[in-house]
């Protein structure tokens, strides 16, 4: 997801109004599910045999899931930035929390600036992908079983957020997203959960550093897109993608508060599986 403001963009004369809302559901579901929106958003259209739009496209769908993340969190970042004006310790506390995010949405930023190009250009490969859904899944799964204390958010996911070192660790780790097939959501959360946040708390926390760096790849894309694309199709699968995202990240919630990370990586490997035995066919 990062930032691919250096790759070449691929047509999308041809790509229909129902085509592109599938697309912004796929995008809706899977950026916030720890399952890899960019495997799915190139390996399943080729498999369908669509053309691959471009990351280009992939980034208008992801001012879908911006509106998402804005819809699901905005009475969040509005009690930090009035709390941020205010004197006294609730002021020094959500000026904290925002500079949190800021610091830790940093080594993503630079990543995507100076390497997203070259990751466009040699992993992109559907192998690559796969083996990358089965070892981040596994080590989602792995953190989340390891025994630890409770810490971070309460499981309604409206505690504290982490301190410094946890959200430094966790920002580092999105870095690694910039390879398809690790997951933004779920390598945050797997970083989170290592560091001892319990289930919710990290899905939160991962969600809140989603909008920063979404919104900055979201600027940075946009003199990349195409006007071959009608306004009706761009539409529909923007607002396809923000649906979905918003039923996603409140059902994700839901369901951590009373499961764990399991079933996502069951899925993983599922899919990895499934692109192996298409790479077989092929």
């Amino acid at each position: 997801m990062i930032v691919a403001a250096l790759a070449p963009v691929a047509g999308t004369a041809d790509l229909s109004p129902w085509q592109a809302a599938l697309l912004g559901a796929l995008q809706g579901i899977t950026e916030f599910l720890p399952i890899s929106s960019s495997a799915h958003l190139y390996v399943l259209p080729e498999m369908l045999g669509w053309r691959y739009q471009g990351l280009a496209f992939d980034v208008a769908l992801h001012w879908g899931t911006l509106l998402a993340l804005v819809a699901a969190f905005w009475r969040d970042w509005l009690a930090l930035g009035r709390g941020s004006l205010r004197r006294g310790t609730e002021g020094a506390s959500a000026r904290g929390t925002l500079a949190r995010l800021v610091v830790a949405s940093v080594p993503a930023a630079a990543a995507g600036l100076l390497l997203e190009g070259a990751a466009e250009r040699h992993l992109r490969a559907p192998a690559l992908q796969a083996a990358m859904l089965v070892l981040f899944g596994l080590l989602l799964w792995l953190a989340d079983r390891a025994p630890r204390g409770r810490a971070g958010a309460a499981p309604e996911g409206r505690g504290r957020l982490p301190g410094w070192g946890t959200s430094l660790f966790v920002g580092v780790a999105q870095a690694l997203a910039l390879v398809p097939g690790v997951s933004r959501s779920g390598v945050t959360m797997t970083a989170g959960r290592a560091a001892g946040l319990d289930r919710v708390a990290a899905a939160r926390f991962s969600f809140l550093l989603a909008t920063p760096i979404t919104f900055g790849a979201g600027l940075l894309q946009l003199r990349h897109l195409s006007g071959e694309l009608p306004p009706a199709t761009l539409l529909a699968g923007v607002a396809s993608a923000a649906v979905v995202g918003l039923l996603a990240i409140r059902g994700l919630l839901r369901w951590l508060a009373r499961a764990g990370f399991g079933a996502f990586f069951a899925y993983r490997v599922a899919l990895a599986a499934l692109i192996v035995a298409w790479l077989a066919l092929h």
